[in-house]
């Protein structure tokens, strides 16, 4: 399965900052037909916002033109979040996420499922505040089997497995968390993609 992002700011951020990392970009407009050409439509007032709380900066380009650039600091507003990015031009990046709290970010900071009632095809009754810190943090999710992986902003894991883990979804064996990415494992066997699904779309339910 393609990695699929959700309709959330996280997701769109994750797109600006991509395209920013591998064009010369001289205006909103020109950035705003490179996003609408991906499918991601946005108000100019938006992508202002967006480009602000990324850091975006306008430098001189080789060829003398005013371009947006993004900081490179490890970490910071434009930072690769680890197996994201790439060397193409369809790479995505994410903004910086809240702090990370303590785990390693090989994913060795685990987080045990809550076994819950759930509801209909295994969904829990009520989802708590993952719809909330999804439609924040969500910027992609790619499923195999049972498993399933989650990209966030550089910071965002563990907070985004808490949230999975408190909703108390019967369908959710356990989550382990590093800095950016969410290991979801589901329950059963085959079920990894109509889990990633379900996670997008509690993304979108708020985005």
């Amino acid at each position: 399965m393609t990695a699929t992002s959700p309709a959330t700011k996280a997701a769109r951020q994750a797109q600006i900052a991509g395209i920013l990392e591998h064009a010369q970009v001289r205006s909103q407009e020109e950035l705003a037909m490179m996003l609408a050409n991906r499918g991601v439509h946005v108000a100019q007032a938006t992508l202002s916002r967006d480009l602000e709380e990324l850091g975006a900066v306008r430098l001189r380009g080789a060829a003398g033109a005013l371009v947006y650039a993004l900081p490179s600091d490890p970490g910071g507003p434009g930072s690769w979040p680890g197996g994201v990015g790439g060397t193409g031009p369809e790479a995505t990046v994410a903004s910086a996420g809240p702090p990370a709290r303590p785990g390693s970010r090989g994913g060795t900071a685990g987080h045990g499922g809550h076994a819950g009632q759930g509801g209909a095809a295994g969904e829990p009754a009520a989802f708590g505040a993952l719809p909330r810190v999804a439609a924040e943090l969500l910027v992609s999710a790619e499923a195999s089997a049972n498993l399933v992986v989650l990209r966030t902003p550089a910071g965002g894991a563990q907070l985004l497995a808490s949230a999975i883990d408190h909703a108390e979804w019967r369908a959710v064996l356990g989550t382990v968390a590093g800095d950016d990415t969410v290991l979801v494992i589901a329950r059963d066997p085959t079920g990894g993609e109509e889990l990633a699904q379900k996670l997008l779309r509690q993304a979108e339910r708020r985005a």
